[in-house]
């Protein structure tokens, strides 16, 4: 293919949770910027198309079976056949480069060292931050998996690290030094989000890079820990363009950002929130939201479908939310699903009264009909539950 992921510099985005949302605050920073700004991102929620955008557009279909279509006539003079994922990152550097983007934001899609778009040389590595998941594969430990996700610290490029905690983030600083990075920035160093306060439709904050401070920035998002990614995006944007962002550049890319299934609102009286967590430092994340973003919502009916990798118990107890009255268990439309009776037995061993509806759909419906207009319906536990019930019930509806 000619090395397509070489046509254009590289902002490589990772973590553990946070990292598709980083992603996309990054490329729409980018294009407040003025740039023409290609992002990858996975999974999508309801067509293939979400994971190949260039200034927020989705590839179109013909674009997508173009490119698909040449990796078909590469793939016959491989002696190994390619996955499906290492594919589609394919098509994805190679329609940037055909499209000649001035820059693209590009997510991990697992843990990072050995991961199919390791390929690209960051100028930019941002690291959200480093909790257990996919333990199988990266490590049983924080620190194997931090040492996984630091190998997309390439020479020469600047390190954004927003895990906090200093044991961690050592690994990182280590990589940095060891592959000759320009420089290493840390979340409350040298970047960082004070003064968060709810506003109306999301969050403010203060937002502040090594070079600069932003007051009162809007962000239309919900949970305290997208502040915490929006510092990262923006210090990894001023890093990538190696200047201070103006005040009105910011404000706009973030403005315009749009996060689906992610603490999303489809509807109200009863509140429809969407939420792709599916791990326990996710559902942990999604409990803090619900409880500062969420305060009013008398009782939370919960939809919930998991992969069999996964601990319905422990996806439960990271919300950990006394107003948690019921659990719809259903089945999430994936050949790796748990059964959704397995859901409703974890929720009932810990005291929460579960039924089971198999198809995402008639749960979402099930679980609204369960609800009285001040309560809340949380969708959540897999990004193929969320997709589906996104597709299903309608996004377009307005909130």
């Amino acid at each position: 293919m000619g090395s397509p992921q070489r046509a254009y510099p590289v902002v490589h985005v990772t973590g553990t949770n946070g990292k598709g949302s980083t992603t996309r605050m990054v490329a729409s920073l980018l294009e407040a910027v003025g740039l023409n700004a290609g992002a990858y991102t996975s999974p999508h929620l309801e067509r293939l198309n979400e994971r190949l955008s260039i200034s927020g557009q989705p590839i179109d279909d013909d674009q997508l079976a173009s490119q698909l279509a040449a990796l078909a006539e590469l793939e016959r003079f491989l002696s190994i056949k390619p996955t499906w994922f290492e594919l589609m990152t394919a098509a994805a550097f190679r329609w940037f480069a055909d499209e000649a983007v001035e820059a693209a934001v590009i997510e991990v899609g697992l843990g990072g060292r050995y991961d199919a778009t390791n390929v690209a040389e960051a100028a930019v590595a941002v690291v959200t931050n480093v909790d257990l998941d996919h333990t199988e594969i990266l490590g049983k430990t924080r620190q194997l998996i931090a040492s996984e996700k630091a190998g997309i610290i390439k020479p020469g490029s600047v390190a954004v690290i927003g895990e906090p905690d200093d044991e961690i983030a050592a690994i990182f600083e280590a990589e940095a030094a060891a592959v000759g990075a320009a420089s290493c920035w840390r979340r409350g160093r040298d970047f960082g989000a004070d003064e968060l306060r709810l506003a109306v439709g999301g969050r403010a904050a203060e937002l502040w890079t090594p070079a600069a401070r932003y007051e009162e920035v809007f962000l239309p998002v919900r949970g305290s820990y997208q502040c915490d990614n929006a510092a990262a995006a923006l210090a990894a944007v001023q890093a990538f363009v190696g200047e201070v962002l103006p005040d009105d550049v910011v404000r706009e890319g973030f403005s315009s950002l749009r996060l689906p299934g992610r603490m999303e609102v489809l509807a109200r009286q009863p509140l429809l929130v969407l939420d792709g967590a599916h791990n326990a430092a996710g559902t942990a994340a999604a409990g803090e939201a619900l409880a500062e973003d969420f305060s009013s919502a008398r009782r939370i009916v919960l939809v919930m479908g998991c992969l069999r990798n996964r601990s319905a118990r422990e996806l439960l107890e990271g919300l950990a939310d006394e107003r948690l009255a019921h659990v719809v268990a259903c089945r999430p439309p994936s050949p790796r699903a748990q059964p959704a009776g397995a859901v409703a037995e974890a929720a009932r061993e810990m005291g929460i009264c579960a039924s089971v509806v198999e198809e995402v759909g008639e749960a979402v419906e099930e679980a609204r009909r369960l609800a009285g207009p001040d309560d809340l319906v949380l969708v959540t536990g897999s990004l193929y539950v969320v997709g589906a019930a996104r597709s299903l019930y309608g996004a377009s509806r307005p909130a």
